[in-house]
């Protein structure tokens, strides 16, 4: 074998390992899963009870196909209405923060399909039932002064709800509540009245501390005087008279005597 040959049969290796390396890498026999994500394993189409946790796997080319799915906290709004439990319209909009679970990624995805499918098929209509629920509890004013107990009740509805589909809930939270303009219009109807009403009784309760003022003024001048009148004894004003006097007589012409007179 001559050297040519040699040379010629080296290019021809080289050529087939390219050849190799080329097509295993249009094959893609790797797939790589990104933080926050798991990989649903399919068979031919057919999800498999694998689940591809986060890194480098090898997979079968042709046979094998791997579905992403995100498994990070998600959050989505969802407004809905409903009624009270006295028959007053409201309205709701809520913040749901949502997650597949990680060990049913592959259960969730065969039965209800991506993270999308999730959201239009399960959150969505889940939280729109649950929160007509809660409210329908409560009548109107306990759903304006007892806004952390309804979030409460619609976040323990949908815990187990979510849960029968592999949906793990981390919070609602209630961004608004709105009711009918005709409903507004009589709370704030009521609001001016009671402020009225409690005015009314600030006036009232001044003018009787008022009147009790003038009342314990003009008994104490009363005992005062009285306690005066009680004071004032014969030798009293005498002493008074005395105090007063100047020290002359008035002179009277007749045959009686002069008397003091007391100015």
């Amino acid at each position: 074998m001559n050297k040519g040959e040699n040379g010629f049969r080296k290019v021809l290796s080289i050529i087939g390992v390219i050849v190799i390396v080329i097509f295993i890498f249009s094959i893609n026999p790797f797939v790589q899963i990104g933080a926050g994500e798991r990989g649903v394993v399919m068979n031919w189409g057919q999800v498999q009870d694998k689940i591809l946790s986060e890194g480098l796997h090898l997979r079968v080319p042709v046979m094998q196909s791997v579905r992403k799915i995100s498994v990070r906290v998600q959050k989505s709004d969802v407004k809905t209405s409903g009624a009270s439990k006295d028959l007053q319209d409201v309205g709701l909009e809520l913040v749901v923060n949502w997650k597949i679970n990680t060990a049913k990624v592959n259960k969730v995805y065969q039965t209800i399909g991506d993270e999308q499918a999730v959201l239009d098929n399960i959150i969505i209509p889940a939280v729109s039932e649950m929160a007509k629920a809660a409210s329908a509890k409560k009548t109107a004013e306990e759903i304006i002064t007892k806004r952390q107990e309804l979030k409460r009740d619609i976040d323990e509805l949908l815990v187990s709800r979510l849960a029968n589909y592999g949906i793990v809930l981390s919070d609602v939270s209630i961004i608004d509540i709105k009711f009918s303009d005709e409903f507004n219009k009589a709370i704030e109807a009521k609001q001016v009245a009671e402020q009225e009403a409690k005015q009314a009784i600030f006036k009232a309760e001044q003018a009787k501390n008022d009147a009790v003022a003038r009342v314990n003024m003009a008994e104490g001048q009363a005992k005062a005087q009285q306690l005066q009148q009680q004071a004032l004894s014969p030798e009293l004003l005498q002493k008074m008279a005395i105090d007063k006097w100047d020290g002359r007589f008035p002179t009277y012409m007749g045959g009686t005597l002069p008397f003091l007179q007391i100015k």
